[in-house]
């Protein structure tokens, strides 16, 4: 329990850095983000929200424990991850480590998060 707890720790606070990191560039670095989302075909005026909807998915995640809403949150991020990961393939701009990593630090946040609240019970 100890160790599931360490790792779920780990695992998502290294996830909320990418996240917060990304959502800042999204806000701080508009101009580079939007040439991004061109190149990937998509448009520029989903930035902020997206920007927004990252940061309300950490709220859910850190906050809402046994929640619907941390589920839809888990969810939300591994389709946004998923999608990131074969629009950079797409494109062939050879980028989507970042996204690997980030389904990588999902799954093991969201399977010791399993375990923590299986365990309370």
């Amino acid at each position: 329990m100890k160790t599931a707890k360490i790792i779920y720790f780990i695992s998502t606070g290294l996830l909320t850095l990418l996240m917060l990191f990304s959502a800042g560039m999204y806000f701080f670095n508009h101009e580079e983000v939007a040439n991004m989302f061109t190149n990937f075909g998509y448009p520029t005026y989903i930035i902020y929200p997206y920007a927004i909807a990252k940061i309300l998915g950490l709220i859910a995640i850190w906050f809402f424990t046994k929640s619907v809403i941390k589920e839809w949150a888990y969810a939300s991020f591994f389709f946004a991850f998923i999608l990131a990961f074969f629009a950079h393939v797409m494109i062939n701009d050879g980028e989507q480590t970042g996204a690997i990593v980030a389904i990588i630090l999902l799954i093991t946040s969201y399977i010791t998060s399993k375990k923590i609240n299986h365990d309370k019970l």
